[in-house]
């Protein structure tokens, strides 16, 4: 797998724009014709998003979210080479004042984020406005692929910290980037295992991260969640106003509220637009086996495995062994565990 990463990075950024999209767009052509595990699961999850599509409409629309999924990885292989003009001119992002206000205000921000989009361009169109920012990663094996990726995403202007592995307190660490005022950016839309918070989601239960509600209680950090969708050849961002902190309840009951709270937002946001939210996982809880309600395989975890510190769960900014493209056949997740 490393190989076929360090091919996208090395060669795709030399091909002309044209090419590099028609030969992304072939790709999610193939896998989606293949119907492979991730496309199949990708049609069970949009289902849930539009109720009332037939076959064909559903078809169309998982087709749609597979060219923009591999447009995302396109993008993404492609970025190092960009310049500063080129992502302010494909980045439109509305609602910046609300981070702005908070980072300003000295009390740091969480920016929380669905699947959605291309958080990788977003993020490094943040960093160009002068707002560098901490994230955290999943370890990948093998380590150098890891490795580089966080050389990617710090190339961006992104502080990133590894899960597991690196002797480093995660969560003491954001805690202190946001009390110093800065920002902290992390994904909030899956975690199914027993540690995850219960929330409702276009009318099923699901479980997210607790860890951005939960630290921006710890710190008095602003709660903002964002969504991004694609819109012709500009990437679109939207910072929605801040999530508070209820005057009621303990820590759990206020922690649920919030999480709560984002979904309802994200929610909103898919809805209007489905073929963005890159989401080729299992995600409500209906569609687990029995024997897997309380924890997840380890084939499908996005990050650690189930702790006992439950406030304190975060979510790793994508898990690219869940999130590679299919089109050879077999995705990368099922090889690999957490």
């Amino acid at each position: 797998m490393y190989w076929a990463y360090a091919l996208g990075w090395a060669v795709l950024k030399h091909l002309p724009e044209r090419a590099a999209r028609a030969l992304f767009d072939r790709l999610a052509d193939y896998a989606w014709r293949k119907r492979g595990k991730r496309v199949l699961q990708l049609e069970a999850n949009l289902r849930r998003v539009r109720p009332g599509l037939d076959e064909a409409a559903l078809r169309a629309l998982s087709r749609a979210g597979m060219r923009s999924y591999l447009r995302y990885w396109m993008e993404s292989f492609r970025l190092p080479v960009w310049s500063r003009d080129r992502v302010a001119r494909d980045v439109q992002v509305e609602g910046f004042e609300h981070l702005r206000g908070a980072l300003e205000a000295g009390r740091g921000a969480v920016i929380a984020l669905p699947h959605m989009g291309n958080w990788d361009l977003a993020g490094t169109w943040v960093a160009q406005q002068g707002y560098p920012f901490t994230t955290v990663a999943e370890r990948l094996k093998p380590e150098r692929l890891f490795d580089r990726f966080v050389a990617f995403r710090e190339g961006q202007g992104m502080e990133v910290l590894a899960l597991t592995g690196s002797g480093t307190n995660v969560i003491g660490t954001l805690a202190r980037r946001l009390r110093e005022g800065r920002m902290v950016c992390l994904v909030g839309d899956r975690d199914l295992s027993e540690a995850g918070i219960e929330v409702t989601f276009f009318g099923e239960a699901t479980r997210m991260p607790a860890g951005p509600a939960a630290l921006c209680q710890r710190t008095g950090a602003a709660l903002l969640p964002v969504t991004l969708w694609y819109d012709g050849p500009v990437l679109r961002a939207l910072i929605h106003p801040e999530v508070p902190v209820p005057e009621e309840g303990d820590r759990k009951t206020r922690t649920l509220a919030m999480t709560q709270a984002m979904a309802d937002v994200w929610e909103r946001g898919i809805a209007e637009h489905p073929e963005d939210w890159h989401m080729l996982q299992r995600f409500w809880l209906a569609d687990l086996p029995v024997r897997e309600t309380v924890g997840e395989t380890a084939g499908e975890t996005m990050g650690e495995k189930a702790g006992e510190r439950v406030p304190e769960r975060i979510e790793p900014v994508r898990d690219v062994r869940a999130a590679a493209p299919e089109p050879a056949g077999e995705p990368a997740a099922e090889a690999s565990g957490s």
